[in-house]
C-alpha cells in the first residue's frame, strides 16, 4: 500500500523558516521523480516543486519560490524533504508530498504564514 506523510508545518511568522519532510513507503521510492504541491484556501492545487531520481537530482522551482525553497531526497530513508526560507503570507496553503505526474495520495501539512 502506497503511503506518503508528510511532517513539519505549523505557524510561522513572515520571514521565518521550515522543513517540510515526506516520508513514503509502499513503492519503490528511489524509481520516483517526486514533487511537492500546495493548496491554499479557495484556491486549486499549485505545483511547487520537483526533484528527479537521477544520479544528479535534478530540480526545478516555481517561480515565485526559487531561491526561498530547496527540495531535497534521501533514497536511503526513502524520504523527501522541503526547505522553505523568507516565508510570506502568500505560502500559506497545505502542502503535499507526491509522486511526479500522479495525484496527491495523502493528507499533507497545514502551513500557516502570519504575524
Amino acid at each position: 500500500q502506497v503511503q506518503l506523510v508528510e511532517s513539519g508545518g505549523g505557524l510561522v511568522q513572515p520571514g521565518g523558516s521550515l522543513r517540510l519532510s515526506c516520508v513514503t513507503s509502499g513503492f519503490t521510492f528511489r524509481n520516483y521523480a517526486m514533487s511537492w504541491v500546495r493548496q491554499a484556501p479557495g484556491k486549486g492545487t499549485e505545483w511547487i516543486s520537483t526533484i528527479d531520481n537521477d544520479r544528479r537530482a535534478s530540480t526545478s522551482y516555481l517561480s515565485s519560490v526559487k531561491g526561498r525553497f530547496t527540495i531535497s531526497r534521501d533514497d536511503a530513508r526513502n524520504s523527501m524533504y522541503l526547505q522553505m526560507n523568507d516565508l510570506k503570507p502568500e505560502d500559506t496553503a497545505v502542502y503535499y508530498c507526491k509522486k511526479y505526474g500522479e495525484p496527491v495520495q495523502s493528507q499533507g501539512t497545514q502551513v500557516t504564514v502570519s504575524s
